[in-house]
Order: structure tokens, then sequence, then C-alpha cells
């Protein structure tokens, strides 16, 4: 017991200083920013998480005017209440933009930590659904990977982390009301939850699909493979074996138990969304009172990104597709990607129900490449989630490759973008052909880890059939 919690300790320390030399390194680089300009790349930032474009609509309101006013900003106005003012606050000496760094720095910081958190509730939770398996060896073998520990550090030390909260980028504000939710439903503390789903939807709309892996967590509970648990438990009746009365006893009691679906925390997760919603909507409606009101912010936010009417440049794909298509075909090709995205939803849920966390991941993979404005702080938070699978993803296919693949895109992206746009000896070929690579590398990774954590699964089962069998042999 001793040596065992010698070894917690360690780990503690390990993690904790980890953090503080990140913290560190992106306090360095924000202080020393001239030389890497990453506020300017769009592959950082983009017409909806821009800083730039907050202080320009932060000044349009100083001015009396609208800040939604010459299609500048198109962000939410509580962040333009919440970081406008620290766009103009100055200290002398110290560089003009240091205050909304320390602010994202603190958001990372606030992610990691409830990224670590919400992995060490799931490994918790798997380990004793294995023990309950008589799957010891593999239990013990998870005491040795802290998933919790991994994502976090993973989510810290991401060089698309980094760019993003360097680059002055709100997506680590975004990621941390996403996190609320996913802790918060892992916790089942429903008014978290609640709340986070609440502000992220309003932040950027596409984490509405998140609602439902947080009513699987509120109503399930965290990660555990149910049926597998019910399976080993009160057994089941296999196509071609005998069965006896006992056991016919036990197939009428196990579909009992498969409906342990807990509905009081999703009811209250309802009730506690139309009240936070009200209160988002109200302190809205006060903020644009007088520019227009909350038809103006619906407009200028959430019809910004449905119709996709600024064509600059990112590291997604509808920019280009958009600038090529006829008008005539643009609004049926705006319901097809819009609408592309929902056709996931649901048999995705249907075949990953019982792992709503990964169920979580692949959303916000699929959401991040199909979104109308994607950026590297959208990739930040999937990767980092990523982490909490480290044990049951370990065999997944393809992930030397895909690494390689994302340190070259990575590379590739910027230097395409400075011979189209700086040097002009390319064209809009090149920056695109990255975006179309960055595409597919995200569908390979969200094919190969659902295809692996299937396996996994199946693995568990059939080992826990071995295991029923020598029982009752």
């Amino acid at each position: 017991m001793e040596e065992q919690s010698t070894k917690t300790t360690t780990k503690h320390r390990r993690f904790w200083t980890w953090l503080t030399a990140s913290v560190l390194f992106r306090l360095i680089l924000i202080y020393f920013p001239q030389n890497l300009n990453l506020s300017s790349r769009p592959e950082v930032s983009t017409p909806l998480t821009s800083l730039r474009r907050l202080a320009e609509g932060y000044w349009l309101k100083q001015s009396s005017m609208s800040p939604y006013a010459g299609s500048m900003y198109h962000g939410s106005p509580l962040l333009l209440s919440l970081l406008g003012p620290l766009t103009v606050q100055r200290i002398d000496g110290l560089p003009s933009h240091l205050l909304c760094g320390l602010v994202f720095v603190a958001a990372d910081v606030l992610n990691s930590l409830l990224i670590r958190a919400t992995g060490q509730t799931l490994q918790i939770a798997y380990r004793q659904s294995l023990k309950s398996l008589d799957l010891d060896m593999i239990s013990e073998t998870m005491e040795t990977l802290p998933s919790g520990d991994i994502a976090a550090l993973i989510y810290l030390w991401n060089p698309f982390t980094i760019a993003a909260c360097v680059g002055l980028s709100t997506s680590p504000i975004e990621n941390l009301a996403i996190m609320l939710a996913l802790y918060g439903a892992c916790k089942r503390l429903v008014p978290l939850a609640a709340f986070g789903w609440v502000m992220a939807t309003h932040l950027s709309l596409y984490p509405i699909i998140l609602v439902i892996p947080i009513i699987l967590l509120l109503g399930n509970g965290p990660d555990t493979p149910r049926q597998l648990f019910l399976l080993r438990r009160h057994g089941k009746v296999e196509e071609h074996s005998s069965s006896d009365s006992c056991e016919k006893e036990k197939v009428s009691d196990q579909s009992k138990l498969l409906n342990l679906f807990c509905w009081r925390p999703v009811m209250l997760f309802l009730l506690w969304t139309v009240m936070w919603a009200v209160y988002v909507l109200l302190l809205c409606g006060v903020s644009v009172k007088q520019y227009g009101g909350l038809r103006e912010m619906f407009t200028s936010m959430y019809g910004f990104i449905l119709t996709v009417p600024d064509l600059s440049p990112n590291i997604g794909v509808l920019w280009y597709f958009f600038a090529e298509v006829f008008d005539f075909f643009r609004n049926f090709f705006l319901i097809v990607f819009q609408m592309n995205i929902l056709f996931m939803i649901f048999p995705l849920a249907i075949r990953l129900h019982h792992r709503p966390c990964f169920l979580a991941f692949v959303y916000i993979t699929i959401s991040s490449m199909l979104k109308s404005y994607p950026s590297v702080g959208d990739s930040a938070l999937y990767l980092g989630l990523l982490g909490w699978f480290v044990f049951e993803l370990s065999e997944m296919k393809f992930s030397f490759f895909l690494f390689c693949v994302y340190v070259g895109v990575s590379l590739l992206s910027p230097v395409m973008h400075n011979l189209w746009i700086w040097r002009g000896t390319g064209n809009a070929n090149f920056y695109f052909a990255t975006a179309m690579a960055y595409a597919c590398l995200q569908i390979v990774l969200v094919v190969e880890s659902v295809s692996a954590m299937l396996n996994h699964d199946r693995k568990l089962r059939n080992l826990s059939s071995a295991k029923l069998q020598d029982g009752k042999s």
C-alpha cells in the first residue's frame, strides 16, 4: 500500500510539473509573439474565433454602433462583454494583448484539469466493469496507463493547442464550455452539464449534437460496457445452447436490467437547459437591445455559420467549394453539407450508446471536420480527448501513419499559403490540397478509432464468454 501511494504521489507531482512547464512556455510565447504572428494565420484564427475581429466589434460597440455592423464580428455578445474590455486595456511596458493571453492560458489549464478529472472517472468506472467481468489481468494493466493524465498532457502540449492559445483565438473558451458539459455529465452534476452545453451551443452552434452523449452519460453513468457487465453478472442464453428453467429466468431478468436508464437526471438536465437558455438569451437581449436585438444576433452569428458568406481560406473544405460552385446550386449544397453532420448522429449513437464519452469524441471530430469555419483549436480538443481511450485504442491501425500525416499537414499548410498569398508562385489549389489531406486524415481517424473500439468490445465479449464457460465447466 505504501509503495502504491508513493507511485501515485510521484505521478501527481510529475503531472503538475508538466502543467507548470506548459503554462510557462505559453507565457513566454505570448510575451514575445513578434516572430510568430500566429494571430493572422488562417489555420488558427477564423472569422468566428479571431480576437482582432472581436476587438473591432468592441470598438464599434463603444462608438454606439452595432458590433455586427460591417460584417467583421460574428461572435457572442457575451464573449464581447467578457474579452472586449481586455482588448483596450494596456499595461505599461507589457504587450497590449497580454491580458487576453492570460485568459486563454487560464482556459487551457482549466480544460486540461477537466479532461484529467473526467478521464480518471472513466478509468475507475471501466476498471470496475472489468473486475465484474473477472478480467482482472486487463484491469491491472490499465492501472499503469493513467488515461486522465495522458489526455490532459496531450492537450496541454499539443502544438495545435499552443498555437490556438498563443494566436489569441477564442477556441480555448469554446473548448472550455464543451468540457464543462462533458465533465458535468460524467459526474452527474446536472446544472453544470446543462450550463456547459448551452454555452457551447451558443458560442459555436455545432456542439448542439453533444446532447445525445450527455443524455446517455446522465442516464447510464460514465463509460461502462453495460451490456457486458449484465452479461457476466446475470448470464445469457446462446442460440445454439440448451437452456434450463434457471437460465430462462436469468434471461428474463436481464431484459429488465437492460432498461436501467435513469430518466430523473435527464429530465433535470432538460429543465436546467431551458433555464440556462432563457438566462443566456436574456443577457444577450439586454446586450444587443439597442443594436437590432436578438434577431440581428441570430442572423449575424448562426446565419453566418450556416450560410458561409465569408470565403476566406481556412483548413476546412467549404470555402473552396463555395467559391467554385454556381450560385444557382449554392443553397442546395449548403443544405447538403450542413445536414451531412446530422446524418451521422443516430447511426453512431445506436452503435456506440454504451460508450457515451467515446461517442462525444467522435461527434467532436466529425463537427471539427465538417463545420463551416474550422481551426486547429477544434482539433486540439478531440486529440486531447483521444487520450482518454489510450488503452482501448492501443491496437488501432495506421496510428503512426496518422501521426506523420498530422505533422506533414501542419508543416505544409503555412508553406502552401505563403506560396499562394505572398509569393504568388502558387494558387488556391496548393492550399486547398492541404485542406483536403487534413479532411481525409480526420476521416481515417474516425473510421479507425471506431473500428478499434468495436474490436476491443468484441474482444472483451469473447473473453467474458470464455470465463463464463470455464465457470460452468
